[in-house]
Protein backbone atom coordinates (compact mmCIF):
# COMPACT_ATOMS: atom_id res chain seq x y z
CA UNK A 1 0.00 0.00 0.00
CA UNK A 2 1.37 3.41 -1.01
CA UNK A 3 2.07 6.03 1.62
CA UNK A 4 -0.33 8.81 2.44
CA UNK A 5 1.25 12.14 1.51
CA UNK A 6 0.40 15.68 2.61
CA UNK A 7 1.72 18.64 0.63
CA UNK A 8 1.90 21.86 2.61
CA UNK A 9 1.69 24.54 -0.06
CA UNK A 10 0.02 23.51 -3.33
CA UNK A 11 1.17 26.44 -5.43
CA UNK A 12 3.36 26.66 -8.54
CA UNK A 13 5.29 23.50 -7.58
CA UNK A 14 3.06 21.76 -5.04
CA UNK A 15 -0.07 21.55 -7.19
CA UNK A 16 1.50 19.84 -10.26
CA UNK A 17 3.45 17.61 -7.87
CA UNK A 18 0.16 16.58 -6.25
CA UNK A 19 -1.36 15.83 -9.68
CA UNK A 20 1.63 13.68 -10.63
CA UNK A 21 1.51 11.69 -7.38
CA UNK A 22 -2.26 11.18 -7.66
CA UNK A 23 -1.78 9.64 -11.13
CA UNK A 24 0.63 7.16 -9.51
CA UNK A 25 -1.98 6.07 -6.97
CA UNK A 26 -0.97 8.11 -3.94
CA UNK A 27 -3.57 9.56 -1.58
CA UNK A 28 -2.78 13.28 -1.47
CA UNK A 29 -3.81 15.99 0.96
CA UNK A 30 -2.96 19.52 -0.09
CA UNK A 31 -3.05 22.89 1.62
CA UNK A 32 -3.83 26.36 0.30
CA UNK A 33 -4.42 29.77 1.86
CA UNK A 34 -7.08 30.57 -0.75
CA UNK A 35 -10.63 29.39 -0.08
CA UNK A 36 -11.46 29.75 -3.79
CA UNK A 37 -8.99 26.95 -4.64
CA UNK A 38 -10.60 24.30 -2.44
CA UNK A 39 -13.12 23.15 -5.06
CA UNK A 40 -10.41 23.24 -7.75
CA UNK A 41 -8.26 20.92 -5.64
CA UNK A 42 -11.16 18.50 -5.18
CA UNK A 43 -11.71 18.35 -8.94
CA UNK A 44 -8.18 17.08 -9.56
CA UNK A 45 -8.26 14.62 -6.66
CA UNK A 46 -6.47 16.58 -3.91
CA UNK A 47 -8.06 16.38 -0.47
CA UNK A 48 -8.07 20.13 0.26
CA UNK A 49 -7.24 21.97 3.49
CA UNK A 50 -7.26 25.69 4.22
CA UNK A 51 -4.08 26.29 6.25
CA UNK A 52 -1.66 29.19 6.73
CA UNK A 53 1.84 28.84 8.19
CA UNK A 54 1.26 32.21 9.86
CA UNK A 55 -1.83 31.06 11.80
CA UNK A 56 -1.49 27.38 12.61
CA UNK A 57 -4.23 25.92 14.78
CA UNK A 58 -5.07 22.52 16.24
CA UNK A 59 -7.24 21.83 13.18
CA UNK A 60 -4.03 21.08 11.26
CA UNK A 61 -4.03 17.61 12.88
CA UNK A 62 -6.21 15.90 10.21
CA UNK A 63 -3.96 17.34 7.48
CA UNK A 64 -0.93 15.82 9.20
CA UNK A 65 -2.51 12.37 9.40
CA UNK A 66 -0.11 11.08 6.75
CA UNK A 67 3.10 9.09 6.38
CA UNK A 68 5.02 11.75 4.45
CA UNK A 69 4.83 15.55 4.59
CA UNK A 70 6.19 17.70 1.76
CA UNK A 71 6.70 21.33 2.74
CA UNK A 72 6.68 23.56 -0.36
CA UNK A 73 6.16 27.05 1.02
CA UNK A 74 7.94 30.30 0.05
CA UNK A 75 7.49 31.60 3.61
CA UNK A 76 10.50 32.43 5.79
CA UNK A 77 8.42 32.71 8.98
CA UNK A 78 10.79 31.03 11.44
CA UNK A 79 8.31 30.99 14.33
CA UNK A 80 5.59 29.67 12.03
CA UNK A 81 7.80 26.74 11.04
CA UNK A 82 8.83 26.15 14.65
CA UNK A 83 5.13 25.90 15.46
CA UNK A 84 4.53 23.57 12.50
CA UNK A 85 7.30 21.24 13.66
CA UNK A 86 5.69 20.98 17.11
CA UNK A 87 2.50 19.76 15.41
CA UNK A 88 4.39 17.35 13.14
CA UNK A 89 6.07 15.81 16.17
CA UNK A 90 2.64 14.93 17.59
CA UNK A 91 1.39 13.46 14.30
CA UNK A 92 1.81 10.22 12.35
CA UNK A 93 4.27 11.88 9.94
CA UNK A 94 7.63 10.09 10.02
CA UNK A 95 9.23 11.46 6.83
CA UNK A 96 9.48 15.10 5.72
CA UNK A 97 10.70 16.67 2.50
CA UNK A 98 11.51 20.34 3.00
CA UNK A 99 11.79 22.36 -0.20
CA UNK A 100 14.58 24.88 0.21
CA UNK A 101 16.69 26.95 -2.16
CA UNK A 102 20.30 27.16 -3.32
CA UNK A 103 20.13 30.79 -2.14
CA UNK A 104 21.33 29.44 1.22
CA UNK A 105 24.80 29.26 -0.38
CA UNK A 106 26.79 32.44 -0.79
CA UNK A 107 28.61 33.51 -3.96
CA UNK A 108 31.82 31.59 -3.42
CA UNK A 109 33.14 31.73 -7.02
CA UNK A 110 33.47 27.94 -6.91
CA UNK A 111 31.47 24.75 -7.43
CA UNK A 112 28.94 24.32 -4.63
CA UNK A 113 27.96 20.90 -3.28
CA UNK A 114 25.61 19.82 -0.51
CA UNK A 115 28.62 19.88 1.83
CA UNK A 116 29.36 23.54 1.14
CA UNK A 117 28.86 26.06 3.91
CA UNK A 118 25.58 27.95 4.00
CA UNK A 119 25.26 31.61 4.88
CA UNK A 120 23.22 32.89 7.79
CA UNK A 121 19.61 33.40 6.68
CA UNK A 122 16.04 32.66 7.80
CA UNK A 123 15.88 29.79 5.31
CA UNK A 124 19.05 28.18 6.66
CA UNK A 125 17.62 28.52 10.19
CA UNK A 126 14.37 26.81 9.12
CA UNK A 127 16.33 23.99 7.50
CA UNK A 128 18.14 23.44 10.79
CA UNK A 129 14.88 23.33 12.75
CA UNK A 130 13.70 20.43 10.60
CA UNK A 131 17.04 18.61 10.68
CA UNK A 132 17.28 18.89 14.46
CA UNK A 133 13.96 17.18 15.18
CA UNK A 134 14.38 13.58 16.35
CA UNK A 135 10.70 12.71 15.81
CA UNK A 136 10.90 12.37 12.03
CA UNK A 137 13.47 12.14 9.22
CA UNK A 138 13.92 15.16 6.99
CA UNK A 139 15.35 15.33 3.49
CA UNK A 140 16.11 18.85 2.34
CA UNK A 141 15.99 19.69 -1.36
CA UNK A 142 17.68 22.92 -2.38
CA UNK A 143 16.35 23.97 -5.76
CA UNK A 144 18.09 26.43 -8.04
CA UNK A 145 16.14 29.13 -9.90
CA UNK A 146 12.72 27.80 -10.90
CA UNK A 147 11.31 27.98 -14.41
CA UNK A 148 8.84 26.24 -16.68
CA UNK A 149 5.34 26.70 -18.12
CA UNK A 150 3.95 30.07 -16.96
CA UNK A 151 7.24 30.95 -15.25
CA UNK A 152 9.42 32.10 -18.15
CA UNK A 153 12.88 33.54 -17.39
CA UNK A 154 12.46 36.03 -20.24
CA UNK A 155 9.83 37.74 -18.09
CA UNK A 156 12.03 38.00 -14.99
CA UNK A 157 13.45 41.41 -15.95
CA UNK A 158 10.71 43.60 -17.37
CA UNK A 159 10.22 47.28 -18.19
CA UNK A 160 13.78 47.88 -19.34
CA UNK A 161 15.38 46.73 -16.10
CA UNK A 162 19.05 46.02 -16.56
CA UNK A 163 20.19 42.51 -15.68
CA UNK A 164 23.02 42.59 -13.13
CA UNK A 165 26.15 40.45 -13.06
CA UNK A 166 25.95 39.42 -16.77
CA UNK A 167 29.13 37.33 -16.71
CA UNK A 168 28.08 35.32 -13.66
CA UNK A 169 26.68 31.83 -14.19
CA UNK A 170 23.02 30.83 -13.89
CA UNK A 171 21.72 27.93 -11.82
CA UNK A 172 18.22 26.93 -12.93
CA UNK A 173 15.83 23.96 -12.79
CA UNK A 174 12.63 23.19 -14.67
CA UNK A 175 9.42 22.38 -12.82
CA UNK A 176 9.30 18.86 -14.28
CA UNK A 177 12.78 18.11 -12.97
CA UNK A 178 11.80 19.44 -9.54
CA UNK A 179 8.87 17.01 -9.46
CA UNK A 180 11.02 14.15 -10.72
CA UNK A 181 13.59 14.76 -7.97
CA UNK A 182 10.98 14.83 -5.20
CA UNK A 183 9.39 11.61 -6.46
CA UNK A 184 12.80 9.92 -6.63
CA UNK A 185 13.42 10.75 -2.95
CA UNK A 186 10.14 9.06 -2.02
CA UNK A 187 10.59 5.99 -4.21
CA UNK A 188 14.21 5.40 -3.19
CA UNK A 189 13.60 6.16 0.50
CA UNK A 190 16.40 8.71 0.41
CA UNK A 191 15.77 10.18 3.85
CA UNK A 192 17.95 12.29 6.13
CA UNK A 193 19.73 13.69 3.09
CA UNK A 194 20.35 17.01 1.39
CA UNK A 195 20.09 17.29 -2.39
CA UNK A 196 20.78 20.14 -4.75
CA UNK A 197 18.39 20.33 -7.70
CA UNK A 198 19.89 22.13 -10.70
CA UNK A 199 20.27 21.74 -14.47
CA UNK A 200 23.50 20.24 -15.84
CA UNK A 201 24.72 23.39 -17.59
CA UNK A 202 25.56 26.87 -16.28
CA UNK A 203 25.63 29.45 -19.07
CA UNK A 204 26.41 33.07 -18.29
CA UNK A 205 23.51 35.30 -17.35
CA UNK A 206 24.20 37.26 -20.53
CA UNK A 207 23.79 34.21 -22.80
CA UNK A 208 20.91 32.72 -20.83
CA UNK A 209 18.69 35.78 -20.50
CA UNK A 210 19.39 36.88 -24.07
CA UNK A 211 18.14 33.52 -25.35
CA UNK A 212 15.18 33.45 -22.96
CA UNK A 213 14.07 36.94 -24.04
CA UNK A 214 14.46 36.33 -27.78
CA UNK A 215 12.64 32.98 -27.55
CA UNK A 216 9.46 34.66 -26.26
CA UNK A 217 9.60 37.52 -28.75
CA UNK A 218 11.23 40.19 -26.59
CA UNK A 219 14.17 42.31 -27.67
CA UNK A 220 17.66 41.55 -26.42
CA UNK A 221 17.84 42.67 -22.76
CA UNK A 222 20.15 45.31 -21.34
CA UNK A 223 22.82 44.34 -18.86
CA UNK A 224 24.42 46.14 -15.95
CA UNK A 225 28.11 45.76 -16.66
CA UNK A 226 30.25 45.19 -13.58
CA UNK A 227 33.97 44.71 -13.07
CA UNK A 228 33.66 42.12 -10.31
CA UNK A 229 31.85 38.89 -11.16
CA UNK A 230 29.73 37.31 -8.41
CA UNK A 231 29.00 33.69 -9.08
CA UNK A 232 28.56 30.14 -7.91
CA UNK A 233 27.99 26.89 -9.78
CA UNK A 234 25.59 24.46 -8.13
CA UNK A 235 26.58 20.82 -8.50
CA UNK A 236 23.79 18.30 -9.15
CA UNK A 237 26.18 15.34 -9.00
CA UNK A 238 24.75 13.86 -5.78
CA UNK A 239 21.17 13.80 -7.09
CA UNK A 240 22.34 12.05 -10.27
CA UNK A 241 24.41 9.46 -8.43
CA UNK A 242 22.19 8.60 -5.46
CA UNK A 243 18.76 9.17 -7.03
CA UNK A 244 19.81 8.11 -10.54
CA UNK A 245 18.20 11.31 -11.79
CA UNK A 246 18.41 12.24 -15.46
CA UNK A 247 17.58 15.92 -15.87
CA UNK A 248 15.11 16.32 -18.74
CA UNK A 249 15.95 20.01 -19.11
CA UNK A 250 19.66 19.75 -18.40
CA UNK A 251 21.11 21.81 -21.27
CA UNK A 252 19.75 25.31 -20.74
CA UNK A 253 20.92 26.79 -24.03
CA UNK A 254 19.29 24.03 -26.10
CA UNK A 255 15.76 24.75 -24.84
CA UNK A 256 13.13 26.88 -26.55
CA UNK A 257 11.76 29.11 -23.81
CA UNK A 258 8.74 30.03 -25.88
CA UNK A 259 7.58 26.41 -25.85
CA UNK A 260 8.31 25.15 -22.32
Amino acid sequence: MKEKISIFGCGWLGKPLASSLIKQGYNIKGSTTSESKLSEFQEIGINPYLISIDELLENISPFLDSDILIVALPSKNIEGFRNLISYIEKSSVKKVIFISSTSVYGNSNEIVTEESETQSSPLATIEMLFKNSTHFETTIIRFAGLFGYNRKPGNFFKDGRKIPNPDGFVNMIHQDDCIQLIEKVIKKNAWSQIFNGCADTHPTRRDFYTKCSLDIGFKKPDFEEVAEIQQKIISNKKSKEILELNYQYGNLLKLNYGEI
